[in-house]
C-alpha cells in the first residue's frame, strides 16, 4: 500500500507540474473529472486507515487523549475536523458494502456518503433490511446526479421508491416525530447587553419559522441604490417594523391596565430645542434624534411634574396622526412616499414635515407617510421633504448626492 501511495503521490506531483494552459477544453474537463474521482478514492483509503488506527487504539498508545487529538498533531487538523473524520470513518465502516464501494470507485463524495449512510440507516429501522439494500442502489444512482444537499432532500421520500406500501404511514410518523422534536427544542433567549441592546438567539419550530419569514422577507429587500445596510441590518430593521406594526394594531394583550406600548419620558422645552434625551420605561436612555423620531407617530401624554418628579396633573393625548387624518394620508401617499420605496401603508409611520415640537400642526398638509427605514433615514440624513404644488410629497436630496438638489417623488405607488 505504501509503495502504491508513493507512486500515486509522484504521479499527482507530475500532474501539478504540467502546464494546464496548454490543454484543450475537453481535456481540461476530463482531467477535472479524473482528479475528482481520485480525490474520492483517496478519501476512502484515508477513512479506512483512520478507522483501523482508531480501532487499534494507536492514539492513546502514543499518549494522545483521543484519535481526534492525535490527528490534529499528526495531520495538522483542527480537533473538530479530526473528530468529524473519526465519526465519518466509523459511519463508512458500518455502512452497507455498496456505499463503501461507491466512495472507493469515485462515484460519490464524502458528504454524499454521510447522507446515504444516514438515510439507509433510517430506512433499515423503518422498513427492514431488504428495503435498506434497495435504498443503497437508488441513493448511489442519485448521487451521480445530485449534490449532498439535494440528495438529503430527495432521501426524505426514498420509501416511495423502495417500500411504497408503507411510505405514507412512515412519512406521517416522521413528520409527527419531527414536529415533536421541534416543539421540544423551540426557544428564544433574550440577553440584555450592558449598553441596553438585546442579543436574540434561539430555534423556531417549522410553523413559527414560516410565519417569521413570511412577515420579514418582504421587508428585507434593499429599498434603493442608496440602501447601504447589510443583510443582517435589513433583517433587524424588518423585525423592528413587524413589532411596530403589531403595536400599532392595538390588538396585543394589555399589560396591567395599559395597552402594549413603548413609553418614553422627556421634557417638552428641551424637546422643542432638539436637545432632549428620553428615558424608556426600562430606564435606558435615547438620543434626542431617536426621541423626536418616535414622537412623529406616537401619542403624546402631557404631564405636569412636581419638583421631585411626581406627576401632579396628566392631560389628554393629542397630535397623534390617526383616525380620519391617517386615512386621508394613506389615500394621498398610498405607502412610503420616499422615492423608490414600495412599502405599503401598514408598514408606515406618519411623519410631521415640520415637527410638532417645532410648532408644526397635525394636518394633512404637514404630514407624510414613511416606512421605518426611511423615517430613520430622514431624521438622521440630509434629505428634506415638502409638499409640491399638487399637494404630493417631494424629497430634496442632499447636495453631495445631487448638486442641483432637484426634488424627487415616489413613482412606485399607483396614482389616480
Amino acid at each position: 500500500m505504501i509503495d502504491a501511495l508513493e507512486q500515486a503521490e509522484a504521479a499527482v506531483a507530475a500532474c501539478f507540474d504540467t502546464p494546464v494552459w496548454a490543454a484543450g477544453e475537453r481535456d481540461l474537463v476530463a482531467a477535472l473529472d479524473a482528479a475528482h474521482r481520485i480525490e474520492q478514492r483517496l478519501a476512502a483509503v484515508k477513512l479506512a486507515l483512520v478507522r483501523e488506527l482508531d480501532g487499534r487504539g494507536t492514539a492513546t498508545a502514543q499518549g494522545a487523549s483521543s484519535t481526534a487529538v492525535w490527528l490534529r498533531d499528526r495531520l495538522r487538523l483542527g480537533v473538530g475536523a479530526g473528530r468529524r473524520l473519526v465519526e465519518l470513518a466509523a459511519t463508512l465502516d458500518a455502512a452497507p458494502t455498496g456505499v463503501r464501494d461507491a466512495l472507493a470507485s469515485g462515484l460519490v463524495d464524502v458528504a454524499q456518503v454521510r447522507v446515504i449512510a444516514d438515510t439507509v440507516q433510517t430506512v433499515h429501522g423503518t422498513a427492514g433490511t431488504e428495503a435498506a439494500d434497495k435504498a443503497v442502489g437508488v441513493l448511489v444512482d442519485w448521487a451521480t446526479r445530485f449534490d449532498a444537499a439535494l440528495l438529503r432532500r430527495l432521501g426524505t421520500r426514498i420509501l416511495d421508491h423502495v417500500a411504497p406500501e408503507i411510505a405514507d404511514a412512515a412519512t406521517e410518523a416522521a413528520l409527527r416525530a419531527h414536529e415533536s422534536r421541534t416543539a421540544r427544542d423551540r426557544h428564544i433567549t433574550i440577553s440584555e447587553q450592558t449598553d441596553g441592546r438585546l442579543r436574540l438567539t434561539g430555534i423556531l419550530d417549522t410553523e413559527a419559522a414560516a410565519a417569521l419569514r413570511a412577515a420579514i422577507d418582504p421587508l428585507t429587500t434593499p429599498t434603493g441604490p442608496d440602501d447601504t445596510r447589510s443583510a443582517g441590518q435589513r433583517r433587524h430593521d424588518a423585525l423592528a417594523d413587524v413589532c411596530r406594526l403589531a403595536l400599532r394594531t392595538g390588538e396585543l394583550p394589555e399589560r396591567g391596565a395599559d395597552p402594549a406600548q413603548v413609553v418614553v419620558t422627556t421634557g417638552y422645552d428641551p424637546l422643542a430645542r432638539q436637545l432632549s434625551t428620553g428615558t424608556l420605561d426600562t430606564g435606558l436612555q435615547l438620543t434626542p434624534e431617536a426621541v423626536r423620531r418616535l414622537a412623529c407617530d406616537a401619542a403624546i401624554l402631557p404631564a405636569v411634574l412636581g419638583g421631585a418628579g411626581q406627576p401632579l396633573d396628566v392631560g389628554r393625548q393629542r397630535r397623534l396622526i390617526s383616525g380620519p387624518l391617517r386615512r386621508a394620508l394613506v389615500l394621498r401617499d398610498r405607502g412610503c412616499a420616499f422615492p423608490g420605496c414600495d412599502r405599503p401603508p401598514r408598514w408606515c409611520d406618519g411623519h410631521h414635515i415640520r415637527h410638532w415640537a417645532d410648532g408644526g400642526d397635525t394636518s394633512l398638509d404637514n404630514a407624510v407617510l414613511l416606512c421605518g427605514h426611511h423615517h430613520r433615514h430622514l431624521h438622521h440624513g440630509d434629505w428634506a421633504v415638502h409638499l409640491g404644488g399638487d399637494g404630493h410629497p417631494e424629497f430634496v436630496p442632499p447636495a453631495w448626492l445631487d448638486p442641483e438638489q432637484l426634488p424627487r417623488r415616489n413613482h412606485y405607488h399607483r396614482r389616480r
